[in-house]
């Protein structure tokens, strides 16, 4: 997918450069190679910054493992897991390997979350009687992952701040609304294919208190003007933060834990996750350096502004699509995507700060699909992509509705 995803970048690129020098602008050339140069440039600033922030929250989730914070969670999660995935045994150690990938996920670390996602669609695969069909219980973990769990957008804010946003945390709450309604729909979809019962004891109690939690946000910023919106999220997103912080390093100090040493194991691993994902974010800048160079990424964003302007909404929103049409297909070249939407709009800007919801509230359907399906042998999808894409398209909703409401 990712092949032919990139490739097709490239001969879009060159056919717009074309029809430009037949046109008779003749330096479209240059200002295309100046854009590919300008993204290489780019992509290792990015690079350099992301490092140190992935090391430190590696560092903590190690420290969080070893704790056994993460398997307190487990616990915590297992009764409402039990009741989603009810062929999966009480107690299963597929339960712990979920907890570990969706605090991942709760994280807004994507790449942190894929080895564990592996780990615990492995688990999920010993107890499928079709092993080359996707049981009800890996569909689920599947579209879960693909709704974009997320808490903590980390990876989000480390990118905003690195591109110098006056307040990274002020998406904190947007993101946060926009993943609820996400993965409200997904789980939704999934229930309904699948006659999960929702309204069992275990699942209305948590459905009830998330459903409360979000109500009481909601009653509190309703009457909020869009500036003291953003102080909110910029408050309670830092607090959030500094929060989870402080209750990693109390767990691992109380459990007597090497805090130190499996800070230090976790942010090595920080390091190689950043270097193994410069390539991949080198070649995506570059493919979408070439289609802004070329025009063909301008063209295609008239085309939808007129076809809005048709429509009678506001365009403001155009500017942040290439993100969300990316995010389904890649993560890194969504990421991409919104690291160039925050280059040429401006990091604080309307569609800089939409964009950063997209690459927030949704996630890589097709690449989850690929590599967690393809690591067990599963050719049978079932309803999977159904789902996860309505999730999507859900999350994608929810961020330009919450994008004008806290930003518009």
């Amino acid at each position: 997918m990712l092949n032919r995803v990139w490739g097709g970048f490239f001969l879009l690129s060159g056919l717009a450069a074309l029809v430009q020098w037949l046109g008779g602008n003749p330096a479209i050339f240059a200002t295309l190679i100046d854009q590919l140069m300008a993204m290489a440039k780019l992509s290792v600033e990015i690079i350099i910054g992301l490092a140190g922030v992935m090391a430190l929250w590696m560092g903590l989730l190690k420290v969080a493992e070893h704790s056994g914070l993460t398997e307190r969670l487990a616990i915590w999660l297992s009764p409402l897991l039990h009741k989603l995935m009810p062929e999966v045994p009480k107690g299963h150690p597929a339960f712990g390997a979920i907890t570990m990938n969706l605090s991942a996920n709760v994280l807004g670390l994507d790449n942190a979350a894929t080895p564990m996602g592996i780990r615990a669609m492995k688990a999920l695969q010993k107890l499928n009687p079709n092993p080359d069909t996707a049981s009800n219980a890996q569909i689920l973990f599947l579209v879960l992952n693909t709704s974009s769990v997320t808490l903590f957008p980390i990876a989000v804010l480390l990118y905003r701040a690195q591109q110098g946003a006056a307040n990274p945390a002020e998406v904190f709450v947007p993101i946060l609304l926009a993943t609820s309604a996400s993965t409200l729909v997904g789980l939704l979809c999934v229930a309904w294919v699948q006659r999960i019962n929702l309204f069992n004891r275990v699942v209305m109690v948590w459905g009830a208190a998330l459903i409360a939690l979000l109500l009481a946000l909601l009653a509190t910023v309703a009457g909020y003007s869009a500036q003291q919106l953003q102080q909110f999220s910029v408050f309670w997103g830092n607090l959030a933060l500094c929060g989870f912080i402080g209750l990693i390093l109390a767990t691992g100090y109380w459990r007597r834990v090497e805090v130190f040493d499996r800070f230090v194991e976790g942010a090595k691993e920080g390091f190689q996750t950043t270097v193994s994902i410069a390539p991949y974010l080198l070649a995506m800048l570059i493919a979408i350096g070439a289609l802004r160079g070329s025009g063909a990424l301008e063209l295609f964003l008239d085309g939808l502004r007129q076809l809005v302007v048709a429509i009678g909404w506001d365009t403001r929103f155009v500017e942040a699509l290439p993100t969300a049409l990316m995010k389904p297909f890649s993560g890194s070249g969504a990421r991409a995507m919104m690291l160039e939407t925050m280059n040429t709009q401006g990091v604080d800007s309307f569609a800089g700060r939409l964009a950063a919801l997209f690459q927030g509230s949704t996630e890589t359907t097709f690449y989850v699909l690929a590599v967690y399906f393809g690591s067990v042998g599963i050719r049978h999808s079932r309803h999977a992509i159904p789902c996860g894409l309505a999730a999507d398209l859900g999350g994608i909703l929810a961020a330009i509705a919450v994008g004008y409401w806290f930003f518009g």
